[in-house]
């Protein structure tokens, strides 16, 4: 949309701008063709003062064709009570913002602290009660996800404030690149992290686009046998050097007894663990096979048993990934590899936080689905009869700082749950 541009002193010019463009960034343009500094710039529209600089356009209700007055912020006194132009001087008031506490000082830290509580309480709420928008969450803010579900409101509040001040601190240095001068060596090193940050979510989103199995969990390559008589899963692993059994399952399986402490010592890998010992020859039945092997003991194992590379190369082992089974070479057999439903609990995470809080992830996940599904048919009920949606809703979203088209997109994505598509507004937002 065209805007025209006139300041106090006749200077008039157009500027053609989207109309989602927010009212800080306008500034810097009109900061650019004037002159003047965006913090001393005042706009006018329509006989009133724009104030709302992270608002959009459209949604201050500057529309194409409109005009926008410039003015001076100046430092003379003018009266204080009055928020509006001085019809006699054309010149703005200057503000008194002394009054205005700063959180972290005695006077208003109470109340901001109490606000900020009461807003990171509704948005936990509205994410809990969208299971697709909190899966989201997880995969775009991991951090403000787990946040989430410790459920700890006060580590969710601080979280949750740090990434919009991030957020904040971006959009000054986007309008500070904006305003610099072009050789500026600051500058530059800004322009080039927002052109990198700008690449990984290019780069993202057409892997999501064209690859979206890659976001997916792939399934470990697990196998049941027997040791002793005893049933345990083993996993198979090309990459380790040696067989290797867990102190528990050596107990299980009775062979404890045989563990030489003399082979003692240290393995190192992805991280360093403590061997008990070795036992030297067990006996691995796979399907009607009984291959001979040695284990390495460690003490603090989360796998029962992990068949490495030296019974893989003794038994001439084929991993065959198109079939999906482990061959043996000596004997010709072949043993599916476990599907996931089968794996043991440790297989079926990437790492041991998300173990320690799987059950309590469980139960949350639980929750909100119930949560959910109470919330859909309430509202199912409300809206099956009508398509159309209540002004009040909508207007009470777009005073959160949305647009009406985004607003009346996700009602519809939504069938009118207000809620609902508050979460995923936000979920946008906090998109980090």
């Amino acid at each position: 949309m065209k805007i025209t541009v006139t300041t106090h002193d006749d200077n008039l010019f157009v500027l053609d701008v989207n109309d989602d463009l927010e009212l800080n960034n306008f500034k810097a343009l009109c900061a650019m063709e004037t002159g003047i500094q965006s913090d001393q710039i005042g706009l006018t529209h329509n006989g009133q003062l724009l104030v709302d600089d992270f608002k959009a356009m459209k949604t201050l209700g500057v529309h194409d064709g409109d005009v926008i007055i410039i003015q001076r912020l100046t430092n003379s006194s003018t009266s204080s009570n009055s928020g509006f132009v001085n019809p006699s001087t054309n010149i703005m008031p200057q503000f008194d913002f002394s009054r205005i506490e700063v959180p972290g000082t005695s006077g208003g830290n109470q109340p901001a602290r109490q606000n900020q509580m009461e807003d990171a309480e509704y948005v936990r709420k509205l994410f809990l009660s969208s299971p697709d928008q909190l899966a989201l969450l997880k995969q775009n803010n991991p951090r403000l996800a787990d946040a989430l579900s410790s459920n700890n409101l006060e580590e969710f509040a601080k979280v949750m404030a740090e990434q919009m001040e991030e957020r904040n601190r971006r959009e000054d240095q986007r309008i500070r690149m904006l305003k610099a001068h072009p050789f500026d060596s600051e500058a530059q090193k800004l322009i080039a992290e927002e052109i990198r940050q700008k690449n990984i979510e290019a780069n993202m989103e057409a892997a999501m686009e064209y690859n979206p199995e890659m976001f997916g969990t792939v399934v470990m390559l697990y196998i049941n046998c027997k040791v002793d008589g005893h049933p345990v899963k083993a996993f198979i692993d090309s990459g380790a050097q040696t067989t290797i059994m867990s102190s528990a399952c050596a107990e299980r399986c009775n062979i404890m007894r045989l563990v030489d402490n003399r082979w003692a010592g240290i393995a190192k890998g992805v991280g360093v663990q403590k061997i008990i010992g070795r036992i030297h020859m067990v006996q691995v039945a796979i399907e009607n096979d009984f291959l001979t092997t040695s284990f390495s003991v460690l003490e603090e194992q989360p796998m029962d048993m992990l068949l490495g590379l030296d019974m893989l190369k003794r038994h001439q082992c084929c991993i065959d990934l198109k079939n999906n089974v482990l061959r043996i070479g000596t004997t010709g057999t072949e043993t599916p590899f476990l599907a996931e439903n089968e794996l043991p609990d440790c297989a079926r995470l990437t790492t041991s936080s998300d173990y320690d809080g799987s059950k309590k992830e469980d139960k949350e996940l639980k929750k909100a689905l119930e949560e959910s599904k109470k919330l859909y048919q309430s509202g199912e009920s409300s809206n099956s009869s009508s398509q159309s949606f209540k002004e009040s809703d909508i207007n009470e979203l777009v005073n959160l700082g949305f647009s009406r088209e985004q607003v009346i997109q996700e009602l519809n994505r939504f069938n009118g749950n207000k809620n609902q598509a508050m979460a995923s507004l936000f979920a946008k937002i906090l998109k980090f």
